[in-house]
């Protein structure tokens, strides 16, 4: 028997009610600093309770002085009447002000947290979540939280309370009233135990569902060009129809099962009610209580048959809210990125603001999560004053070095580091005699950046540019609009650097796009630039220009360039080619060949 128990309690704690109540203490830390406004609004609805039960005896004595003709108590009990209906409509009105207070405050504290989470999560753990499937986790399943936050301690508080004072009533006026109470009792319980992993089930499918057909509508409007370019609208169309008639039969089936419990319940319900009436029917008439009696008997039972129906509602309210919690810790749970070396990091740079910073990366070696090995024994070097170029092939790991550079990606061998100054003499251990620090998540802050694509954000052109320099004057802006050879457009537009842009950078072609994101990065004024593809839409005289401006510019930055042309080549320090998984440093008439070639 002991046996049997402890096996009994060992599923239990292995499953949905322990999980359940690692979720609910999840979202128990952002409900606690509300507590003080929660306990207000479960003491409102406990007044609430008690003022309807002064309602319920006021209408017993109003019943009784009407059939007994004692015409002289009517007004008086009338008018208190009305008092307690107006009394009890505050504090409604009160409650529902103090749930809709705590429900945004939550929902706006859970959505900012979460937010700023997803924005430090590790970048390659992240990139295994769809942005639709993100953006629905952040979104609906935050505000299911927040909102249902209040079905859940506080109701449950106010549920009981409720219950409690109207069976005490009943069983102080006439106990055979409680009985029909529990009547229906068995059955929700029932009921509920098996509607619960049901629930269960359909809200995580539920929730998948959503994210998935929210993916689906973020990349559609996103692609809107390629969509018509391909004709592809009625394939999308008839994908979308897809989606929602698979969503609709999945809800539909819940549905039916949640109708059918819920018919059985009001059935329950009604059989309950009018057994309370027949029997309150037969006290009047045996003379054991009066018609006004048996009306608050009636009500009495109409709340208790009610509150237990909510008592049980909290169940899917319940399942809904963790269900949503656990969604969320599924991403903030996630590793996170370093960033404790910030204050050395800005010693660093303080240090050294006047003579620049480069970097080096010693035998390094990277694999992505899928085992497929990108580098092996990889290193390359660069200092201020210098551009180096990595070329090569698509997919031979230039974007996955550029992203090892800004610590998206960790890699798992070798040496990464940023390093004080101009190259110094090597030491006689084949390294130089600078001082170094380890490449980490608290360095992007050294960092410019101009990835492939468009990257311009909705808004002005001055704003975009304020975006990475906030205190950027007009002058700091056109200045570093000229070195990217963007000012030679942006003077001309109406409103200059007020001007409009689109959402992806609409109104503005790629290759002026690609000047604006490079005439950013340059505004930032970081000791390094990389520049990852950043020219593809520039013809080839554009292309040299920015770059010959960032090598003339007395900054001391230091550049890293990605290129399939080879035309950019002839402006750089050194060229290293991605080869067989290494970079390999290429001579004079190796890049001469390769310019011949192109």
């Amino acid at each position: 028997m002991k046996e049997k128990l402890l096996f009994i309690i060992g599923r239990i704690k292995a499953g949905r009610v322990q999980e359940m109540w690692i979720q609910t203490k999840w979202i128990y830390q952002y409900v606690r600093r509300y507590w003080l406004i929660m306990i207000l609004y479960t003491l409102l609805g406990m007044f609430t309770s008690v003022v309807s039960l002064g309602s319920s005896l006021v209408s017993r004595d109003l019943v009784d002085i009407i059939t007994g003709h004692q015409t002289g108590m009517v007004i008086r009990t009338f008018c208190i009447m009305i008092g307690l209906g107006i009394g009890n409509t505050l504090l409604y009105k009160l409650s529902d002000y103090a749930s809709s207070y705590i429900s945004m405050k939550v929902d706006a504290e859970i959505k900012s947290d979460i937010f700023e989470k997803i924005l430090v999560t590790d970048w390659e753990s992240l990139t295994n979540y769809h942005t639709g499937d993100l953006l629905t986790r952040w979104g609906s399943d935050a505000s299911n939280i927040s909102g249902g936050v209040l079905n859940f301690l506080p109701n449950l508080a106010v549920f009981t309370f409720r219950f409690v004072t109207a069976f005490a009533m009943v069983i102080y006026y006439d106990w055979t009233f409680a009985v029909f109470a529990f009547l229906g009792m068995p059955v929700s319980l029932l009921l509920s135990k098996t509607l619960m992993n049901r629930m269960v089930n359909n809200n995580k499918k539920s929730a998948a569902m959503g994210a998935k057909m929210s993916g689906f509508n973020q990349e559609t409007f996103s692609n809107i060009q390629t969509i018509k370019a391909f004709d592809l609208i009625q394939f999308y169309v008839e994908k979308l129809k897809g989606f929602q008639k698979e969503f609709i039969a999945m809800r539909l089936s819940f549905q039916k099962m949640s109708m059918g419990t819920s018919i059985l319940l009001s059935v329950v319900g009604m059989l309950v009610s009018y057994a309370a009436y027949g029997w309150g029917i037969y006290r009047v008439w045996s003379g054991s209580i009066s018609y006004g009696t048996m009306t608050m008997f009636l009500g009495l039972s109409g709340t208790l048959t009610g509150t237990l129906h909510n008592l049980t509602s909290l169940v899917p309210s319940a399942i809904g809210l963790t269900t949503s919690a656990g969604r969320l810790m599924d991403i903030v749970e996630m590793p996170r990125e370093d960033y404790s070396h910030g204050e050395e990091v800005t010693a660093f740079w303080e240090k050294y603001r006047s003579q620049g910073i480069g970097m080096e990366i010693r035998d390094m070696e990277y694999a992505y999560q899928n085992g497929n090995q990108v580098f092996a024994k990889a290193s390359l070097e660069v200092y201020p004053h210098e551009i180096i170029a990595l070329v090569g092939p698509s997919g031979e790991g230039k974007t996955t070095m550029i992203r090892v550079m800004l610590s998206l990606m960790q890699s798992q061998g070798g040496e990464a580091v940023l390093c004080g100054g101009p190259k110094k003499e090597e030491d006689g251990r084949g390294g130089n005699s600078m001082e170094k620090i380890p490449l980490t998540p608290a360095t992007r802050k050294l960092f410019s950046y101009v990835p492939q694509g468009n990257t311009m954000f909705s808004g002005t052109i001055a704003e975009n540019m304020r975006n990475v320099k906030p205190d950027a004057t007009d002058e700091e802006i056109v200045e570093a609009l000229k070195l990217a050879c963007a000012w030679d457009f942006v003077e001309k537009l109406p409103e200059g650097i007020d001007s409009q842009i689109k959402e992806r950078g609409g109104g503005f072609s790629e290759g002026q796009a690609q000047r604006l994101s490079i005439a950013r990065a340059l505004l930032r004024n970081s000791p390094i630039l990389l520049l990852d593809e950043a020219t593809s839409a520039l013809d080839v005289a554009t292309e040299r220009r920015v770059l010959k401006n960032i090598m003339r510019d007395s900054y001391p930055r230091t550049c890293v360039v990605t290129t399939h042309r080879p035309t950019v080549l002839e402006a750089c320090t050194r060229v290293y080619a991605i080869r067989d998984k290494k970079c390999v440093l290429l001579n004079r008439d190796e890049i001469d060949e390769m310019v011949r070639g192109f």
